[in-house]
């Protein structure tokens, strides 16, 4: 279905996330886990400017790291939606200059929010309104949390990332982000979490649920990653403990790591933290939650 509107040219943001609560199941045959997890939309971003162009796709970054081919989750989401949509070859007629903000292997999930974010954008760049579930089956395609960047807030996912239900906001608190220069893959999180439970014969704990009646609990909350992965990365544990010093209300690895959390529901407190952590040598971004 065509669009009405036909724009040139788009300037978008792609927000990142945090996971107020992770809890994973035992690995399938195929080496894949289910998870649960609380997923918050957090005021940092990245910035994707998306043109109309007369050639192939293309992908522009300044930051250090950041594939621009075929390895760039935004390729492998244009890719996606492109075959969807029942075109053939490769995606072409968009460039992309991507402005990084989000540390990468941070647990941010700041890859797939550009991918979903790009998808947005491609299907106005293309001339495409999207109908039934083509945009989540793509999203679904960029990793875990991709469908989640559909829908933004806070929200409950759940399976492999391809049930996402809205839930009622969490108020405003204020997210100072303690960032390690370690980044960690989601895949070596797996693997320890997989192998500390293989080692001490794992039998799944009774942990009461975060979500009661629609309202979250952060008392009740968990990152079952976070134990495996602070047990290789030190400077985890050191940075969840600094928050707690510093009386943040939930303090907490998110994701797959390497960055922590801590939520204060007072500016100030937030900007007294955020400063002790500079004054330790931390990397910090004090940021906030935003909603749908």
């Amino acid at each position: 279905m065509m669009s009405a509107s036909r724009p040139s040219r788009l300037t978008l943001r792609a927000h990142a996330k945090i996971n107020l609560d992770l809890r994973v199941s035992a690995p399938w045959p195929d080496g894949f886990h289910d998870v649960t997890t609380v997923l918050q939309s957090v005021g940092l971003y990245d910035t994707l400017t998306l043109a109309r162009s007369h050639g192939p796709f293309t992908i522009r970054c300044s930051a250090a790291g950041v594939p621009v081919d075929e390895r760039n989750l935004i390729w492998v989401g244009a890719r996606a939606l492109w075959r969807r949509l029942g075109r053939h070859g490769d995606p072409n007629g968009v460039d992309v200059l991507l402005r990084k903000r989000i540390a990468m292997e941070a647990g941010l999930g700041g890859g797939t929010s550009d991918a979903v974010t790009a998808l947005l954008g491609l299907c106005r760049l293309w001339d495409v309104v999207p109908d039934g579930g083509l945009l989540q089956d793509a999203a679904a395609e960029l990793g875990a949390d991709g469908p989640f960047f559909l829908v933004g807030g806070t929200a409950l996912g759940i399976g492999r990332g391809d049930l996402v239900y809205p839930l009622e906001e969490l108020p405003r608190r204020w997210v100072v982000l303690l960032l390690p220069r370690r980044g960690v893959s989601t895949a070596s999180a797996y693997g320890w979490l997989d192998r500390d439970r293989a080692g001490r014969g794992h039998q799944p704990r009774r942990v009461r649920s975060p979500v009661a009646d629609g309202a979250l609990d952060l008392g009740s909350m968990v990152n079952e990653l976070q134990a495996p992965v602070a047990r290789r990365r030190p400077e985890i544990r050191r940075a969840v403990a600094m928050l707690r010093e510093q009386d943040a209300e939930r303090a907490a690895m998110t994701g797959s790591g390497s960055a922590v959390f801590g939520l204060f529901s007072r500016r100030h407190a937030a900007d007294l933290a955020a400063a002790h952590a500079r004054a330790s040598g931390w990397r910090v971004a004090l940021t906030n939650t935003v909603g749908r």
